[in-house]
């Protein structure tokens, strides 16, 4: 039997780190939180069945900010480098931790398959994202719903879970979809010698919703 690990991989180890693992048949295996990268490199190397695994790792923002002022979700859309009165300094607009690439790229050439996601766009591309604030508690509840109705997972319990369980879940998901659905994965770009992948199109929604979507991009762009 094959298991599939999703790690919503956090950029310091001041935050939790999400790992999630689920089967075949989108039973939870194992939920946990990890904070440093000896403990995330410590479950890898002792997960009993790592050989029949496939993992996607999520690729974190870095934080690191230009100026107190900044946010952390702006910082990714900032045309900094375009404005000549913001300076870049200590390469500011850097978008992406480089956090643990080294060792999932070594992983990946031992024979494990990893690939990379990024939370953001794999949630719009699945449908679960949300119109509110980014990880506030409405978020994660939403979140939580939508795994649990749209995506099968309907032993989720009731209460709050953490958010770094709930995109772990996504990343496990998506190293799930790319073994049975490879055709409707999609690489969108490499980060540190990784595919970072993404679903072409929601498998859980129906083609009507989608060929109506088709239809409103399309009158848009001739109006």
């Amino acid at each position: 039997m094959n298991y599939y690990i999703g790690l919503s991989l956090a950029s310091g180890s001041t935050m939790d780190s999400g790992v999630a693992v689920i089967d075949e048949d989108n039973k939870i295996i194992l939920l946990d939180k990890l904070y440093k990268m000896n403990d995330i490199i410590f479950f890898f190397e002792n997960f009993s069945s790592l050989k029949n695994s496939k993992i996607c790792v999520s690729v974190p923002f870095d934080r690191t900010m230009l100026e107190g002022k900044w946010r952390v979700l702006s910082k990714p859309y900032q045309l900094v480098a375009t404005n000549k009165l913001i300076p870049n300094r200590d390469n500011g607009t850097q978008r992406h931790s480089t956090r643990g690439s080294e060792y999932f790229r070594e992983l990946n050439e031992s024979g494990i398959e990893v690939n990379r996601f990024d939370i953001y766009m794999a949630r719009q591309s699945m449908h679960l994202n949300s119109c509110y604030k980014d990880r506030s508690p409405a978020d994660c509840k939403f979140l939580q719903q939508a795994l649990k109705l749209e995506w099968g997972f309907s032993e989720l319990p009731s209460n709050m879970m953490p958010m770094s369980h709930l995109e772990a879940i996504i990343g496990a998901i998506l190293a799930k979809e790319k073994n049975h659905n490879p055709d409707k994965i999609v690489p969108i770009y490499k980060f540190r010698g990784l595919d970072v992948i993404d679903i072409k199109e929601n498998l859980n929604i129906s083609t009507d919703v989608y060929n109506f979507e088709r239809e409103l991009v399309g009158k848009a762009k001739v109006e």
